[in-house]
């Protein structure tokens, strides 16, 4: 799903969101890529970008290798697809036994608005051109997560309104919430592409900042199940590529630091 997108949206929100202007995209794109790994088993896993802009090749070199050598793709979770955007609004989601927050559609789509403002597209996004990918080529396709499973927690999150407020004497950025998060995704996608981390973590920081419970029900606690999730994988022989929001693996909640809590170093392959 678009949770890192989300995240950002609203940590743009917060009274205290300022950033840097952002760096200048490269035009060879290297997305960070990990693996863990024992004698039988080999773990790949692949921090995306949920919107793109389409502009760049990062489907290549090492991260098209891992994929093609691995046996099944799994996702944060398996969105279903249709005519319409998937979170322009309540309609998408009828049937299900979960009705988003008004503070969720408005964060998304402020996130998506913002992502469409500088040409990115969720039909771009790594995930999706992962998933179509191993469809055509028919890999097992799952999720670690329901769709289910991230309305309810989306439906549980604090309003934003209950962000934390601007201190006596802090200093308050003079750009709109909208302004800010285009300019943080244009950061972050350029951040992205280059395999820099850096954008993330402090995006993950001013977030938890902002709104503590936000940040533990998005990343720690979905992390801490994500590495379980690994850790039993590597139970069973093959290789599997993971491909989740570039965010969960940033930082020091990520799931790369809960699987070396658990014992399991991680390694970088580009």
């Amino acid at each position: 799903m678009i949770n890192v997108l989300i995240a950002a949206a609203l940590a743009a929100a917060s009274p205290q969101a300022t950033l840097p202007a952002p760096p200048p995209i490269a035009a060879d794109a290297q997305p960070a890529l990990f693996a863990v790994r024992d004698a039988d088993t080999i773990v790949y896993i692949f921090g995306t970008f949920h919107a793109l802009d389409g502009q760049s090749d990062w489907f290549k070199d090492q991260v098209r290798g891992a994929f093609e050598n691995s046996g099944e793709l799994v996702l944060e979770t398996l969105v279903p697809e249709g005519p319409a955007p998937a979170i322009a609004g309540a309609q998408p989601f009828r049937g299900l036994p979960v009705t988003p927050s008004a503070s969720f559609l408005a964060s998304t789509r402020m996130a998506i608005n913002a992502g469409r403002s500088q040409g990115m597209q969720v039909n771009n996004g790594a995930d999706m051109v992962l998933r179509h990918v191993a469809e055509a080529e028919g890999k097992p396709v799952e999720g670690l997560e329901t769709l289910e499973s991230q309305l309810n927690m989306f439906t549980k999150l604090p309003s934003a309104a209950s962000a934390e407020r601007p201190r006596p004497g802090q200093a308050v950025a003079a750009a709109s919430p909208m302004d800010s998060l285009s300019k943080a995704m244009t950061e972050m996608q350029a951040a992205w592409k280059r395999g820099d981390q850096t954008v993330f973590v402090r995006m993950l920081g001013q977030l938890n900042r902002s709104s503590p419970d936000t940040y533990r029900m998005m990343f720690t606690e979905r992390n801490a199940r994500w590495a379980d999730w690994i850790a039993a994988r590597m139970q069973t022989p093959g290789t599997v590529f993971v491909a989740v929001g570039a965010g969960h693996l940033a930082g020091q909640d990520s799931v790369l630091v809960r699987l070396a809590e658990r014992g399991i170093p991680s390694a970088r392959l580009n």
